[in-house]
């Protein structure tokens, strides 16, 4: 029955030999299936993206709305005037909730190799981006490359453990200094474009 479904699908097509002898071939749009579906699978298999993954999922249990891969602008402060720049946080997370003031929108920024920390931690108007968009900024590290030392006192430290499972364990090394944030217009409307990450099957309205 799968391979009726391909053929539906159009991404196998039939093929008669002169023998009369029937077989089945891949199609182009078949190939091109195949090829999106291993790079899902590497992405899958990443251990970055394994553990934002985990990440998320640990806030989503946490009641929180989720988004992956958001692009959002940010305010940097200057002498002269408002500089504007483009903050890609890992994991962006809001309260599940219809009061605007009490949304508590909170950046995890992922990271699995040392080198990638440290020159990370060298940028500071990367994380200037990260904090005037949130009321707190998390470094979440893989176990072993890294602890709270490395990072600015301005951000939380976390660190990953079982790396190999669905939910890590995730540590608290130091904590996250909260502000009162309020979202600009511009990033609401960033979020309602987005898509947030769905719910687990576990979730009671995941089915929904």
């Amino acid at each position: 029955m799968v391979e009726v479904e391909l053929l539906a699908a159009g991404l196998l097509t039939r093929c008669m030999d002169p023998m009369g002898r029937e077989t089945l071939r891949v199609t182009d749009e078949g190939v091109a299936v195949m090829a999106q579906t291993l790079q899902g699978n590497r992405r899958v298999r990443d251990p970055h993206e394994v553990l934002v993954g985990q990440v998320a999922l640990a806030m989503q249990r946490a009641g929180r709305i989720v988004w992956r891969g958001l692009s959002l602008r940010a305010p940097l402060s200057s002498d002269d005037a408002v500089q504007w720049a483009m903050a890609m946080p890992d994991v962006f997370s809001i309260r599940n909730t219809t009061v605007a003031t009490y949304v508590e929108p909170i950046v995890h920024e992922i990271k699995v190799r040392r080198a990638d920390l440290l020159g990370d931690v060298r940028q500071p108007h990367k994380r200037e981006a990260y904090l005037a968009l949130s009321s707190e900024c998390w470094y979440v590290l893989k176990a072993g490359i890294g602890d709270a030392s490395d990072v600015p006192d301005a951000c939380g430290v976390m660190v990953s453990h079982d790396m190999g499972m669905v939910t890590a364990r995730l540590e608290v090394l130091r904590a996250a200094p909260k502000r009162a944030m309020s979202l600009s217009f511009g990033t609401w409307m960033a979020l309602a474009k987005a898509t947030c990450v769905a719910p687990p099957d576990d979730a009671p309205q995941a089915s929904f």
